[in-house]
């Protein structure tokens, strides 16, 4: 069996984004558990705000296929106002169904204060209308500027957590899809 393609996306844009170094650790500690790993950093991306008359637009295209390309996605967000990113929203309108569909994601919050898990149901019920399978396991950095270092997050309960997911994501990469859920069988926009 080929080795499973693990993407890690950070829906942070900032410089020194705690988020990206949790998404990191998430891929490392997949590669370790032999997935193949590439991180989606939002970045390196020009997408404009989404318009569904022109789905194509900047590096759309890049994007969808490299979701569309992976076994399992890692979604890594800084939360803002008790929810998930604009970049990370805008980069999950361009995709649909083709991109996640009976996809394994995992879930990874960070946050500057001490309750970062509203943003994980709030992502958890995107996969769930677009009939993902939803790693049970998320993973969750409360006062991030506590808990990340130079580059590596020092909290080894959080270190634990994170890395668990980026394993997790590689074990079930090719778990057997669920029959859609009522919430993707009602989602016509992500169809359109």
């Amino acid at each position: 069996m080929a080795r499973p393609h693990v993407v890690g996306v950070v829906g942070s844009l900032r410089d020194g984004s705690y988020t990206r170094v949790a998404v990191e650790r998430a891929l490392d500690a997949a590669a370790g558990a032999g997935g193949k790993t590439e991180l989606l950093d939002l970045r390196e991306y020009e997408l404009p705000v989404f318009d569904a008359d022109d789905r194509e637009a900047g590096d759309a295209p890049e994007l969808t296929r490299t979701i569309r390309e992976a076994d399992s996605i890692l979604l890594g967000t800084p939360v803002y106002h008790g929810s998930y990113s604009a970049p990370l929203k805008n980069a999950l309108d361009y995709c649909g169904f083709d991109e996640f569909e009976n996809k394994t994601v995992g879930l990874l919050a960070v946050a500057g204060g001490g309750f970062p898990i509203t943003a994980l149901e709030h992502l958890r019920s995107v996969c769930r209308a677009l009939n993902c399978w939803v790693i049970p396991h998320q993973a969750a950095v409360p006062r991030a500027r506590d808990a990340v270092e130079n580059g590596a997050i020092t909290d080894e309960g959080i270190d634990e957590r994170v890395a668990r997911l980026g394993e997790e994501a590689v074990q079930y990469a090719n778990i057997e899809p669920d029959p859609p859920c009522l919430e993707s069988t009602e989602n016509v926009g992500a169809d359109d």
